[in-house]
């Protein structure tokens, strides 16, 4: 099966705690009981194939990459939630009606290195931003299911101009969630888990997708009419269908006219205890301008299908591993480490340290901690860098990982100063 989303597919719960994979990353953190959620599973298959829109100037061995000025600095921050959710990592994003100024901005908006494109919830926006549906090649309109582990969002495939920063992705196409047009999910879409379609359950006003691939799907959803993908629907009779893979959901940076080859996420360093707001940016581009050049930051190149690294950890291997900030912890396998209930509760912090392993070749050992988590909730911080819970058969370097560090998540097929996407780096 193509599973653009390869991360995401994995996770998203409820109750106190976990998630272990991108896309919602949506966890009520206010009970003290945790609920097991799908991050203790094992990840979905994962193939990433043709990129929905051309790469730019790329080749195999270039690494000139377009030098640009245009403003590429996003804020981002981690803070207190609605749904009291713990590492939630936000910002806001500008959505316009194509090739016009009638716009709207919408905060509260999850940014997710594990999955791709913007889904935004139908309630969030204004009536008169008023953006046009993608039509299926039977003229229908087009729906889509997004699978996040736990749950799913349902809604129409609409284009709209994204705005952020000083970048313009253009009549980019974007899921809007509960969209009336589209009508209920359909029956093999609501087999996904729970429905995502609110604020409450969605844990915000939406998700923006700057994971290592173009389109959420690609080109199997453009060949065959997958289950849970892709939709044509006439009124709210929907039936699965194929979709061109440049109309499918986009991550929004390959849509950029410059600093379109991927994404620097940079937060500050938090103490063991956590901290209540933490504020960071995201940038745009790799080496496309002197806010974003790698420096002596490692690169980790992924696998070109899956976008998985492999992480040798206490004697097993992993080869299903992502640096995920759509994760509000991070997840992996322990036989040693005390669990309340999907979260691990040693009696004190851990210092523990994994191998990231390269499809390229290159290694790093990552130091981390593991800390107390009924001890780090009960503080009332928002933000922390040592919570972490159980897994089976992957390792999810969450948002905890990001915090101290400068971490680039490069695109499939864009030629950046390191060679051609995908890739990590930090």
């Amino acid at each position: 099966m193509t599973i653009r989303t390869f991360i995401s597919m994995i996770a998203l719960s409820c109750a106190l705690a976990a998630c272990g994979g991108g896309g919602g990353s949506t966890q009520n953190t206010s009970t003290p009981a945790p609920a097991a959620p799908a991050s203790a599973s094992a990840p979905g298959t994962a193939s990433a194939p043709l990129s929905a829109s051309a790469p730019t100037a790329a080749s195999t061995t270039s690494t000139t990459v377009p030098q640009s000025t245009t403003p590429n600095v996003q804020a981002v921050q981690v803070t207190s939630t609605a749904t009291g959710t713990r590492n939630m990592l936000q910002t806001s994003v500008t959505i316009c009606v194509p090739g016009t100024n009638n716009c709207q901005t919408i905060n509260n908006i999850q940014v997710d290195t594990g999955s791709q494109g913007l889904r935004v919830l139908a309630s969030a926006l204004n009536s008169s931003i008023a953006l046009p549906q993608v039509q299926t090649a039977s003229g229908a309109g087009a729906g889509e299911c997004a699978s996040f582990g736990t749950g799913y969002t349902w809604g129409a495939v609409r284009q709209a101009d994204v705005r952020m920063a000083g970048q313009v992705a253009a009549s980019t196409s974007i899921q809007v969630i509960a969209d009336s047009a589209t009508g209920s999910a359909p029956t093999d879409c609501t087999q996904s888990g729970l429905p995502m379609l609110n604020a409450t359950s969605l844990r915000g006003n939406g998700i923006l997708g700057v994971g290592p691939f173009t389109a959420d799907c690609g080109a199997g959803c453009a060949s065959t009419a997958m289950p849970r993908w892709y939709y044509a629907c006439n009124g709210s009779s929907c039936t699965n269908s194929a979709l061109a893979a440049a109309q499918q959901v986009t991550n929004p940076i390959a849509n950029f006219p410059a600093d379109n080859n991927g994404v620097l996420i940079e937060l500050p360093a938090v103490p063991a205890t956590g901290a209540s707001t933490v504020a960071g940016t995201m940038t745009f581009g790799i080496g496309s301008q002197a806010n974003n050049l790698l420096g002596s930051a490692t690169v980790l190149k992924s696998n070109s299908l899956t976008g998985y690294v492999s992480t040798s950890f206490s004697g097993s291997a992993y080869a299903s591993s992502f640096i995920d900030s759509g994760s509000n912890g991070m997840f992996f396998p322990s036989t040693t480490l005390t669990k309340c209930g999907v979260w691990y509760c040693p009696a004190t912090q851990q210092a523990l340290n994994a191998t990231i392993n390269s499809s390229s070749g290159a290694t790093t050992v990552v130091a981390f901690n593991v800390g107390t988590s009924t001890t780090l909730i009960s503080t009332g911080n928002f933000a922390f860098n040592n919570l972490a819970g159980s897994a089976n058969g992957y390792f999810d370097w969450g948002l905890p990982f990001f915090f101290g560090r400068r971490v680039f998540t490069a695109l499939e097929g864009r030629v950046t100063p390191a060679g051609n996407g995908p890739y990590y780096a930090f």
